[in-house]
């Protein structure tokens, strides 16, 4: 189904939250900011989001990082509706514009970002440029995505530099901070999806990650990590007051 763009009718929104009170406070606050922004549906949870887009077929779909099944769910929620409906425009709602949360937003496949810490003007600025077709992330929160994607991640190592994972475990959390599933690996590693899985339950325990998604972040904030070197004897904190 090809959605209107520019058209200047309303763009229909579906809103998943953590709890059906919070989904009824986003749908007020944003039927009241008088930008042709209309909530067509709400929900809570993965299946919820993909009744709710199958029924109404919402333009743009507002989903919480933190859903009904967990504070991170919304990402799996996320992965999960991109993957069944190839058009669903998403923008992703986090508490913070934390740099693991907002690469691994864009992974899963949404198609903005936008921080609780944001003026909520922002917000509905954000659905009307999704509708445009145009991705919408902060000049920071694009700074974090060409940091994260400019080069493989470092070998994953304990405090000593020992590294924790063989050269196939690394591979394989690279593909999985990728956003790949484990059909895609299979192939990609030629091999069998049972064996994905058996190598990916090994790394969690290795890790002490028990997600993807935890994976993934655990990845990434060690990547960030690698890259900031430790602060030594005369170094000084700029927003000292």
């Amino acid at each position: 189904m090809q959605k209107g763009i520019g058209n200047g009718s309303q763009i229909s929104v579906l809103v998943a939250e953590s709890c059906l009170m919070n989904c009824e406070l986003m749908s007020t606050a944003l039927e009241r900011y008088k930008q042709r922004i209309m909530v067509v549906a709400s929900a809570t949870d993965s299946s919820e989001i993909q009744a709710g887009y199958e029924q109404h077929q919402p333009d743009i779909c507002i989903i919480s990082a933190q859903l009904k099944e967990g504070p991170n769910a919304g990402f799996a929620a996320l992965r999960d509706l991109v993957q069944k409906f190839k058009n669903a425009r998403v923008i992703l709602l986090l508490d913070t514009a934390e740099r693991s949360a907002v690469v691994e937003a864009f992974r899963a496949g949404a198609q903005g970002v936008f921080s609780r810490e944001q003026p909520f003007d922002v917000l509905c600025k954000s659905v009307h440029r999704v509708h445009e077709g145009q991705v919408w992330a902060s000049n920071a929160q694009i700074r974090f995505l060409i940091d994260a994607l400019a080069a493989p991640p470092p070998p994953i190592t304990n405090a000593k530099g020992t590294p924790l994972l063989t050269k196939r475990e690394q591979t394989l959390v690279q593909l999985v901070t990728e956003g790949r599933s484990n059909k895609d690996i299979s192939r990609e590693l030629n091999l069998s999806e049972h064996t994905v899985r058996n190598y990916l339950f090994r790394i969690f325990n290795k890790l002490g990650t028990s997600s993807r998604l935890e994976l993934a972040l655990y990845a990434l904030n060690q990547r960030q990590s690698a890259r900031e070197p430790a602060a030594g004897p005369n170094d000084t904190n700029s927003n000292a007051a």
